[in-house]
């Protein structure tokens, strides 16, 4: 059974719409798969999850397809990479096989005024806020084992066997990295409502731990970007949205899962910023999440550890909010559902004090 529950195409919004006909035309002269089925000019629809690149379904007679691009407006530097998204996944493919077979990336921006790519779509159901399904809790316990066993897999994935690959890893020194560089992201971002931060980035500098290993990570890894097989949701058939994948700290990739995994006994404001079905009976908590992962790979862990990457996972989440909110505050979006942004980015503050008042 084929599905998109969970995840509608709806009509494109205006401000996101492009030139069908020369997209069309430039994939019947560059397709580097399904070329057969590509005849006429596909139906257009839009996906309305995600925040931050514009995702399309192109509808042909025999065949669906993906599109994926940038928003309009001004984007923030390394931000928005098609070609990033579309190496990694063609590289992945042989390697790993949850990734969509690329059907060709358009880095001339005359098609529909920025680069843009295409890949096959990968039926099944993406899980967002709820599940779409009634599942005993211990048929949920396997769907979340099963993801997090994907996230393992890519984690054990050996970057040498392939140069595209290896070229995104830049050796030691990614934790150190991110620190710098997501600081430096919520610096250019700040808008005139953003709080002071200065002393959880002091003590992310403080404390911030060497490199544990240096593996393929996806930085976005969540159940809104799996796709599970509609007939039986325990089984993933497809991970989305690469944009920010890169080689690096494998930990830093689990906190910055675990910054969307909002469970049942959280508070008030944090359970309204659900955007996965973390709190479902069955769903493991984040301590039981990072248990299972580090004994699998192989990593020592205590609590204490581990207050780091949790407090840099919500961090990176309130720099990726506040540039999403930087944008709809200047004006360039219109889109509502982005107007929450900036009382999540407050929230987010509050929260990372907590956690290290606790420590």
């Amino acid at each position: 059974m084929t599905t998109d529950e969970g995840n509608p195409a709806k009509p494109v919004r205006d401000e996101d719409a492009f030139d069908v006909e020369a997209v069309a035309g430039w994939l019947r002269d560059n397709a580097l798969a399904f070329r057969d089925d590509l005849d006429g000019t596909p139906e257009v629809r839009q996906f309305p999850g995600g925040a931050s690149n514009l995702t399309y379904l192109l509808r042909y007679p025999s065949r669906d397809l993906i599109l994926r691009r940038p928003p309009s407006g001004v984007k923030a530097a390394g931000a928005h990479d098609m070609g990033r998204e579309f190496v990694i996944q063609h590289a992945l493919a042989p390697l790993f096989p949850y990734v969509a077979t690329m059907v060709g990336h358009c880095t001339d921006e005359s098609v529909i005024g920025s680069d843009f790519y295409v890949m096959e779509k990968i039926d099944g159901t993406i899980p967002r806020r709820d599940l779409p399904w009634e599942l005993p809790p211990e048929e949920v316990s396997r769907m979340c084992e099963s993801a997090l066993d994907v996230l393992i897999a890519l984690h054990s994935v050996d970057v040498s066997q392939s140069a595209d690959l290896g070229a995104y890893s830049r050796g030691d020194g990614y934790v150190d990295r991110q620190v710098g560089g997501w600081t430096k992201r919520f610096a250019n971002a700040r808008t005139d409502d953003t709080g002071d931060w200065s002393d959880i980035v002091a003590w992310l500098e403080e404390h911030k731990p060497g490199d544990v290993a240096q593996r393929m990570i996806h930085n976005d890894f969540r159940f809104d970007n799996l796709v599970l097989d509609a007939d039986d949701p325990q089984r993933v058939v497809g991970v989305l949205d690469w944009e920010m994948a890169t080689v690096g700290d494998p930990l830093m990739d689990l906190g910055g899962m675990l910054s969307y995994w909002v469970q049942a006994d959280d508070d008030e404001f944090f359970l309204l910023f659900r955007r996965q079905p973390t709190t479902v009976p069955g769903m493991w908590t984040r301590a039981e999440v990072v248990e299972h992962y580090c004994e699998r790979m192989g990593f020592d862990m205590t609590p204490e550890r581990w207050r780091f990457y949790e407090v840099f996972g919500l961090f990176r989440l309130a720099v990726i909010a506040q540039q999403i909110w930087y944008r709809y505050f200047h004006g360039q979006t219109t889109n509502e559902q982005y107007a929450v942004f900036g009382p999540a980015v407050g929230y987010l503050e509050t929260r990372c004090r907590s956690i290290i008042a606790a420590s």
